[in-house]
């Protein structure tokens, strides 16, 4: 069997958002762990990837027919792009799809953890209405207007969520070296900061960085000591690029605020996480979702619509792709 393109995300994706593979191509989908993988890859043209999941061994490339692997988001962490390039192999990614889905979920969950709205939520269903609600006044919590807010990673995801905040009247600063759009960034009044000096200064901190060498444990347990008593962190962006034993200190100690925590070093997180041992306060404190700070009806239609058109490019067009990591 000739095939255009082995899909390792399942087909119901694609129906549920509407979106169909380009008519003209033939496409097989496959579970990543399906036993037919490897012999399908070496009768494929192309590869298409959710940006989620374990990482790919270059090993399956290897003696493989794929000339171009397109991932469904922005994350390239799955990929060896270095030894894909060494196999004669273009990779592109879907950036910019979700950041308005990713920003709406920072907005929230800083405000839900300022507000101790889901620890209310606990409270009152263990009937304690009126002490928690006392505790809420007394404690004078904040809301979003008029706090800083810390950006780490100032790409296309970065600056929605530097909009996003900057509509809620807070102050903004941002750490990247090399920003994508400074003078959006100055458009917004976002200041341009060391990581330390933001750590500093930020009411709420947020992280939207590629896991990369220069980002692994970018946040430690330096940086976390060095926030505002009370600060919020929000771990959006890739597991690795927190500590997680040195943010779960962080929280036990009172020293934090609160953190909304959407990544993991491990997906599902393995039962030692010290995360999700976090006990009393600090336990309400913490906010957990499954990777899907980027996950809405609309961004998952736009990331696999924007997908198929780019193995189209390819394919059909003989045109190069938009968005070539490599």
């Amino acid at each position: 069997m000739t095939i255009d393109v082995l899909c390792l995300r399942p087909e119901a994706d694609f129906q549920r958002a509407g979106v169909l593979s380009p008519p003209a191509l033939k496409v097989v989908y496959l579970a990543p762990e399906d036993s037919d993988v490897p012999t399908l890859m070496k009768q494929a043209r192309a590869l298409v990837i959710p940006a989620v999941g374990p990482k790919l061994p270059p090993a399956l490339f290897e003696n493989s027919s794929i000339k171009f692997v397109q991932v469904t988001g922005a994350g390239m962490d799955r990929l060896d792009l270095p030894a894909l390039k060494d196999l004669g192999i273009s990779a592109a990614n879907v950036p910019g799809g979700s950041n308005r889905a990713v920003a709406e979920y920072v907005v929230t969950a800083a405000a839900v953890l300022l507000r101790r709205l889901a620890w209310a939520d606990s409270e009152i269903r263990d009937g304690n209405y009126r002490e928690f609600r006392a505790r809420m006044i007394s404690d004078n919590l904040a809301g979003l207007d008029g706090l800083v807010v810390g950006i780490v990673g100032f790409g296309v995801i970065g600056l929605a969520v530097a909009e996003a905040f900057q509509k809620r009247g807070c102050h903004l600063c941002y750490y990247d070296p090399a920003p994508r759009d400074p003078h959006a960034a100055e458009s917004l009044g976002a200041k341009s900061v060391s990581l330390d000096e933001l750590c500093r200064a930020a009411d709420v901190v947020t992280l939207h960085v590629p896991l990369l060498s220069a980002t692994q444990g970018l946040v430690g347990q330096r940086q976390l000591a060095a926030m505002k008593p009370g600060a919020i962190l929000i771990q959006a962006s890739r597991g690795g690029v927190v500590d997680e034993a040195a943010l779960a200190h962080s929280l036990n100690s009172g020293h934090l605020g609160g953190a909304a925590i959407d990544v993991y070093s491990i997906e599902p997180p393995s039962a030692d996480n010290p995360l999700l041992h976090l006990e009393g306060d600090a336990a309400r404190r913490t906010l957990f979702t499954p990777h899907i700070a980027g996950v809405t009806r609309q961004s998952t239609a736009f990331l696999l619509r924007a997908a198929w058109r780019n193995i189209e490019r390819v394919l059909i067009e003989n045109v190069p792709p938009v968005d070539l990591a490599l």
